[in-house]
């Protein structure tokens, strides 16, 4: 899959049942060596005119369960949201 494909799908945690983003408002972390994702950094806060508040959570590869035609689904565990 191409990372252009992966643009624009809702990122979903199954747990939570909650949306946490868009892919594309989010940053991907990215092994510089290997070229392969190592995990998201969705933010957490709004966006005010041109600053963003808020904290963002970093959700690593292995808890990505499903990536299908409009969403991603993740099962990331409660006690790792924390602040990346």
């Amino acid at each position: 899959m191409r990372l252009s494909e992966l643009s624009g799908k809702e990122i979903v945690d199954v747990k939570k049942a909650e949306r946490l983003g868009i892919l594309g408002q989010t940053d991907l972390e990215i092994n510089e060596q290997t070229g392969q994702i190592q995990a998201l950094i969705i933010p957490t806060g709004k966006w005010y005119q041109l600053r963003k508040s808020g904290g963002e959570i970093r959700v690593p590869w292995k808890y990505i369960k499903k990536i299908g035609t409009d969403m991603i689904i993740i099962d990331f565990p409660e006690s790792e949201y924390e602040d990346a």
